[in-house]
């Protein structure tokens, strides 16, 4: 087996070939970090400088910053030494079990689910597992996006590196060699409850194994056997208990939740930013970020905030301007408390997560050092389906509180215009954004139903409670992309109203990040397809860094 690591190499290197160049280029990097000049640079940061773009993958704790590095930088993936050595051990060990013991054990020698104790034959075992992946291939909805389908690749291949599973190493360098050479299952949004692992998503994901199902290569859909065949690859022949150890886990949700919380952790960013854009354009006292305020309060998100605000608007002639009221609406005064218990929430959902993709979530689970194959629960969902309904609930509020702020804005106060126009009436002006926002709202209200709470029976009653962990992650990530819709629509009403101020000037940060601004989106003159603005407002949220 063979694949290679450099994103742009076209010659495929062996597995070893690669570690070790990997090894010399890392004892290279140390050197010339002990010997360089420039003191400036430190050892960690050279190596960092030195070494490949790819994402090492065993037992050794996983990062959330790894995770943002893998996607951001299009990084490949690799198995460590330490991960193939714990692959081949356990593999070794469940073949010496099966010809050494004729006891039963689940999904190694026996049916799955309601049929644990029908035994197999061994004769049988190969099409035993063939015949798990396409029976549970039983995926329906959309499809899955790419970015997501990449991070279950190599959450799957993260859960197997550990050598509890029993797979043989092959499955797994075919897995990196689906990931690093782009040849990506075709997976769909429904048909996991979140509770035996996510079973139908993660047999599509494994179907192209076995030349089956349907991929993306190169962005092309096709059939996994014409994909195998133009990659001069040999469909798997799983042996036993790999279709189990592949199809359990928890993969998709974990997915899923990987990516909404590296969204969210920009768009928290982002609220506060676009939170003070309008704090200055509604004329807004600044006590309410005073310090001693927050110090007797002492949440920790709640204190950030309030920093980020009084970093935001440091400098802004409009916000040391003498104002004729005392206090604001509660959605400008109260933006510490209320962002700052999201980000709260978000701290916890992380927390749950990181945990989670630095587990093993198959079963049964194989110990070759204590000699025992023990089946439990740890491809249940439950953990992540609360912290899923937390999170989309978290970050609802961000945009329910936005929507507010966008309402005070085009409301006709503080010697704004009506609706941010000149000449209300003849134009309709800023009217309608806030009707979509406050559907977008509402939306997201019905979708915070948390699925958490709901469970069926499945497989006759041996499945008799579930997760529903995968339909929270498919609404968590639809409330998290309505978020962003939410604080567009903020920001282009923000700017505009801010243009009303002149000549008072708001704060260095806030005009730096208007004049990005306005390169995509004008001051609006007079009435026209908002529609436009309102999706490149999206795109400059997406795309803009806040000031560290």
């Amino acid at each position: 087996m063979t694949y290679c690591l450099e994103g742009s190499c076209s010659i495929q290197l062996s597995y070893r070939t690669i570690i070790q160049r990997r090894k010399v280029r890392e004892n290279y990097a140390v050197f010339q970090a002990v010997s360089t000049p420039d003191k400036s640079v430190t050892l960690h940061q050279r190596i960092a400088q030195m070494s490949y773009n790819y994402l090492p993958l065993d037992r050794k704790w996983l990062h959330f910053q790894q995770i943002k590095n893998l996607l951001d930088y299009d990084q490949l993936v690799s198995i460590t030494f330490d991960a193939h050595e714990r692959i081949l051990a356990c593999r070794q060990y469940l073949d010496h079990k099966q010809t050494s013991s004729d006891a039963l054990f689940y999904g190694v020698n026996t049916g799955f689910g309601f049929l644990q104790n029908v035994k197999i034959d061994d004769s049988q075992i190969e099409q035993l597992q063939y015949n798990l992946l396409v029976s549970h291939a039983c995926g329906m909805g959309e499809e899955v996006p790419k970015a997501i389908v990449k991070l279950m690749l190599m959450l799957k291949i993260k859960s197997l590196s550990y050598g509890y599973s029993g797979v043989q190493i092959a499955t797994v360098i075919r897995l990196m060699d689906m990931y690093n050479n782009d040849v990506l299952p075709i997976i769909y949004t429904q048909g996991s409850l979140g509770a035996s692992g996510d079973l139908a998503p993660l047999s599509h994901l494994s179907l192209p194994l076995l030349g089956l199902g349907e991929v993306r290569m190169g962005g092309e859909k096709m059939d996994s056997e014409s994909a195998l065949k133009a990659m001069n690859w040999q469909p798997i022949a799983l042996q036993s208990k790999e279709g189990l150890a592949l199809i359990n886990g928890t993969q998709f949700m974990s997915a899923y939740g990987l990516y909404c919380l590296k969204k969210s952790e920009h768009l928290l960013e982002m609220a506060d930013l676009i939170a003070a854009v309008s704090f200055d354009a509604f004329y807004c006292v600044t006590e309410p970020f005073e310090p001693h305020i927050h110090a007797i309060r002492p949440h920790s998100g709640q204190i950030t905030v309030a920093a980020n605000m009084r970093k935001y608007l440091q400098g802004s002639a409009i916000a040391t301007t003498a104002k004729e009221q005392i206090q604001d609406p509660y959605s400008f005064r109260c933006i510490p408390q209320v962002h700052g218990a999201s980000r709260g929430a978000f701290a916890h959902v992380l927390e749950v997560f990181m945990q989670e993709i630095n587990s093993v979530t198959d079963n049964p689970n194989i110990f070759p050092d204590e000699d025992i194959i023990v089946s439990g629960g740890n491809f249940h969902g439950q953990p992540l389906a609360l912290a899923l309904d937390y999170l989309a609930i978290a970050m609802s509020e961000i945009a329910n509180i936005a929507e507010r702020r966008t309402y005070q804005l085009i409301s006709g106060q503080r010697g704004l215009p009506l609706f941010l126009v000149n000449n209300p009436g003849l134009h309709s002006g800023f009217m309608i954004p806030q009707y979509t926002a406050a559907g977008i709202v509402s939306e997201n209200k019905q979708l915070c139903t948390p699925a958490s709470v709901d469970s069926i029976s499945s497989s006759n009653n041996q499945e008799d409670h579930v997760s529903m962990g995968a339909n929270a992650a498919t609404k968590c990530l639809r409330v998290i992309e309505n978020v962003e819709k939410v604080l567009a629509i903020e920001l282009m009403s923000a700017a505009q109203a801010l243009e009303f101020r002149r000549p008072l000037q708001s704060s260095p940060v806030i005009e730096n990040m208007l004049a990005a601004y306005r390169k995509k989106v004008a001051f609006n003159d007079f009435d026209r397809v908002l529609h436009i603005d309102m999706k490149e407002s999206v795109a400059f949220i997406q795309q803009f860094k806040p000031v560290a």
